[in-house]
């Protein structure tokens, strides 16, 4: 069986938990670790495991909401954690040094077998030194877990194919963002081909992955001031010829509840 939970999605952290049973082992991987520790410890509580029964992390690109608390993780519970080349680059300090001997590197398009758990990274274009996006697998169902990414690409349309669940970003509505306070750089960096999905993008990219057993869809990113629920599933319903409540949302507080893929 394979199931996943957000732990809090949005600008102020993200992390997502995915498990893989088969039999009577479960894998636990966390994909992302941009929460503050002690919430993340809370949160996985909540969710009936904890951080040590977790068999590794995923770190999608080094931006803070993303790797956030990896370092304090790695300093109480070490375990593997993967990311690519470009991300270690970017984060590698002298803090991060006695960390080292548990980094794996992922790149695209090569597999990660975890505990019977496949992961296949793959590139986005993000402003980030090299971001990877991820699907999941137990051999059975497929989970694509995509958040951060500026437009899309063929290869992203490529590697969600025949997924049974997705978290997709839906990061803002481009008439909220145009009339915010934000600054027009920050402006210009969001809504540009290097920063997030708006909701039309995040749509069509919903409509050209769509299949009958894509049976989950979970709306997630989503910017506090420059979007809402209602216009995320306004835009993904349309994609999917389905009722808004059938999106779901994750939120940047307490994520979602889980979910079977």
């Amino acid at each position: 069986m394979l199931r996943f939970k957000s732990l809090g999605s949005g600008s102020s952290g993200n992390a997502t938990l995915v498990e893989s049973t088969q039999g009577t082992h479960t894998t636990r991987l966390l994909i992302d670790c941009g929460l503050r520790l002690r919430d993340l410890e809370l949160r996985l509580l909540q969710a009936g495991t904890s951080i040590q029964a977790l068999d590794g992390v995923f770190i999608t690109h080094e931006h803070g909401d993303h790797i956030g608390s990896t370092r304090s993780l790695l300093k109480r519970h070490p375990m593997p954690v993967w990311m690519s080349r470009g991300t270690l680059q970017a984060v590698e300090t002298p803090q991060w040094r006695a960390f080292l001997p548990y980094v794996r590197t992922a790149q695209d398009g090569m597999p990660i077998e975890l505990n019977g758990l496949q992961l296949l990274p793959f590139t986005v274009p993000h402003d980030a030194r090299e971001p990877l996006q991820l699907s999941c697998s137990d051999g059975n169902r497929k989970l694509g877990v995509i958040t951060d990414l500026g437009h899309v690409t063929h290869h992203t349309v490529q590697a969600l194919q025949n997924c049974h669940a997705v978290v997709l970003e839906a990061n803002h509505d481009t008439d909220l963002l145009e009339k915010s306070s934000y600054p027009h750089f920050l402006k210009q960096r969001v809504g540009g081909k290097w920063g997030h999905l708006a909701n039309p993008a995040s749509a069509e990219l919903l409509a050209r992955i769509a299949h009958p057993g894509l049976s989950c869809v979970v709306a997630a990113h989503l910017s506090e001031r420059n979007n809402t629920p209602e216009l995320a599933r306004e835009h993904l319903s349309q994609a999917l010829k389905c009722s808004r409540s059938e999106i779901e949302v994750a939120t940047p507080d307490s994520g979602t509840v889980w979910f079977k893929v």
